[in-house]
């Protein structure tokens, strides 16, 4: 009995196995499509899956790419808006979610479901008040615009409330007998310990920043300070075969493969950052 359970196991892992080979390659297929049309001369067939290589590689759709939009500008533009984005938004969320989770003052309870309750409303309601303020401050056609009203938001303080809630109070007590201010418990003490929240809540914060297309569209006019999603949305596209599929796909793996990279990098930092509180806990 005990081989047959062990053997029935291994069958079971083997299809869930199976399966997740099954949906991440359907996953990553359209990525790689768009990557090796970026290489393809634009004069090449590509309406077939057998299509998708070609036998003479070209970097010269990056070059076309570069011709159409002041790729430099706006890809800085991106990294400024989306990094700046995400580390002011890290800031604040984290430090309204330790007042939130640590501090008995009073109407918390209220204005904390105040808050959830926000979060039902689109984004995209509040475009024209936010847009008026915008105007009032100078910021329209500024980078601005697409970093400050943004800095905290409800969805990040609750995610920040709900792990910094589990941080033992005894060892702020003891902080403060040391002498230590309510800041630096913040910041030397709690910080370290929610790495991986932090980590997690940066990894959809810089996502979200980089592929933003709608509020850069309302708040930008120029197209050199266009960030990089709404620059490639605006690469020629006709109709018919002389749309230069390739050159677009260019675009869009130089906007992809950063984000990719990025990302990467944050998931490492939360695994790390998990591991470590394994071992201390």
């Amino acid at each position: 009995m005990k081989g047959k359970s062990i053997s029935y196991k291994k069958r079971s892992n083997s299809i869930v196995h199976i399966l997740l080979i099954f949906c991440s390659v359907i996953a990553v297929f359209p990525v790689l499509w768009m990557f090796l049309t970026s290489f393809k001369p634009i004069d090449e067939s590509f309406s077939t899956i057998g299509s998708m290589f070609t036998q003479n590689p070209t970097l010269q759709n990056f070059v076309g790419v570069t011709a159409l939009i002041p790729l430099g500008r706006n890809f800085l533009n991106s990294v400024i808006v989306s990094l700046s984005g995400t580390v002011i938004t890290v800031f604040f969320c984290s430090l309204a979610g330790f007042a939130f989770a640590k501090f008995p003052f009073p109407g918390r309870r209220i204005l904390f479901f105040f808050l959830l309750a926000t979060m039902m409303i689109p984004p995209e309601a509040g475009v024209i008040p936010v847009f008026i303020i915008m105007r009032k401050f100078g910021w329209i056609n500024s980078l601005w615009s697409l970093i400050v009203p943004r800095a905290a938001t409800a969805v990040g303080i609750f995610y920040m409330t709900q792990y910094i809630s589990d941080f033992p109070t005894e060892i702020m007590e003891q902080a403060r007998i040391d002498g230590c201010t309510d800041f630096r418990i913040y910041w030397q003490i709690v910080l370290p310990v929610i790495t991986p929240a932090l980590s997690s809540w940066a990894s959809l914060a810089l996502i979200a920043r980089w592929n933003d297309f709608f509020w850069p569209l309302i708040f930008l006019r120029t197209k050199e300070m266009f960030t990089l999603m709404v620059s490639i949305s605006l690469l020629p596209v006709s109709e018919g075969l002389s749309t230069p599929w390739p050159v677009i796909m260019a675009g869009t793996t130089i906007a992809v493969m950063p984000l990719l990279l990025m990302y990467i990098i944050l998931t490492r930092f939360q695994k790390a950052g998990m591991a470590a509180g394994a071992v201390k806990g």
